[in-house]
């Protein structure tokens, strides 16, 4: 199967790709290694998969091309005609969007443009794209289903990714594209971005930084391990479709169906670290949603999805990897 993966640098499709990789596809990944974090951690993860194609004798492709660059983009879909295109690609970072919005409104709604776009023109059979839990917003009522009006946003980031999800039905009902949208709740694991909650918790309690908990550390969140999201994502690619299904798009929850606090959050990560963290308590933030919490009934019902990572363990395996990277030795 050829396969594309957008943002195969990034935390997610890293990890899609490892496991792909592994199966008899061909897997193209474009990335522009971005500055958005240390390009040098993306840099080792492509090392990382090119490394693991040849010990597999497998194709792994790899292009450093913007997704907003049209004329690249379509000239790699032209030449792989892909089957499936997994599209990862964004700009993240939910607080970054209020700095920096026309970056969002670039590389999430032109980018998504091509991508969608391109699937059109070279007839590509299945689109599978990343949404976010942030599409719902300040919702009241927990968990959330994929039912649930996802028509007030409160962040700039939430809007794009709803704007993606419009622009997506709208193609796959015109062009008969098969697409499956899916809402990741808060990911975590190995080679996350820096930016992320675990990634800078970690860091800041080895350093003795203080920690900045917004809301006064009453937030909560739906944790889902990458293990977990990365088989969600694997279902989606052999999913069938009904016949008498008339429209061939549907949304999925990709989270642990479980909403923890985060000062619980942070105390698990004391215990693997042996140390006290420092602890700022902060008003809440604007654009901040206060609690995410996934029902993932459909998910389980039509992907057999079965997300089996408890947070502690999680956690744990995250702390290994970051202390084996960064050659750091606990006292």
């Amino acid at each position: 199967m050829r396969i594309l993966i957008t943002g195969v640098g990034g935390f997610i499709g890293f990890h899609v790709a490892k496991k792909l990789i592994k199966k008899n596809n061909v897997i193209v990944g474009v990335d522009n290694l971005n500055t958005y974090y240390d390009p040098r951690l993306k840099k080792k993860k492509i090392e990382i998969l090119k490394n693991l194609s040849r010990k597999n004798k497998n194709k792994f492709i790899f292009y450093k091309v913007n997704i907003c660059d049209n004329k690249k983009i379509s000239h790699i879909f032209k030449k792989f005609k892909f089957q499936k295109v997994i599209h990862l690609a964004a700009q993240a970072g939910v607080r970054y969007s209020l700095k920096a919005p026309r970056e969002y409104l670039k590389n999430n709604l032109d980018g998504f443009f091509n991508i969608i776009d391109n699937c059109r023109v070279f007839k590509t059979k299945r689109l599978i794209f990343a949404s976010s839990s942030s599409v719902y917003g300040e919702q009241n009522k927990g968990p959330f289903k994929e039912s649930l009006s996802t028509d007030n946003p409160i962040q700039f980031y939430a809007a794009t990714k709803k704007a993606n999800e419009v622009m997506a039905h709208s193609y796959s009902t015109l062009y008969k594209i098969e697409t499956v949208c899916l809402r990741f709740f808060t990911v975590y694991g190995p080679w996350g971005r820096p930016d992320m909650a675990l990634f800078d918790f970690v860091k800041k309690i080895i350093e003795k930084k203080p920690i900045n908990l917004f809301n006064n550390g009453k937030h909560s969140r739906d944790f889902t391990y990458i293990d977990d999201v990365v088989d969600g994502i694997k279902k989606c690619l052999v999913f069938k479709f009904l016949k008498k299904d008339k429209k061939k798009f549907i949304i999925f929850n990709i989270g642990y169906g479980k909403s923890v606090k985060l000062i619980t959050f942070v105390k698990t990560i004391e215990q693997f670290l042996r140390t006290k963290a420092k602890l700022n308590f902060l008003p809440l933030q604007k654009g901040d949603i206060i609690k995410t919490y996934s029902n993932i009934s459909r998910t389980k019902k039509y992907l057999k999805y079965n997300p089996k990572t408890q947070i502690s363990v999680g956690i744990n395996k995250f702390v290994k990897w970051y202390l084996t990277y960064y050659k750091i030795k606990l006292k």
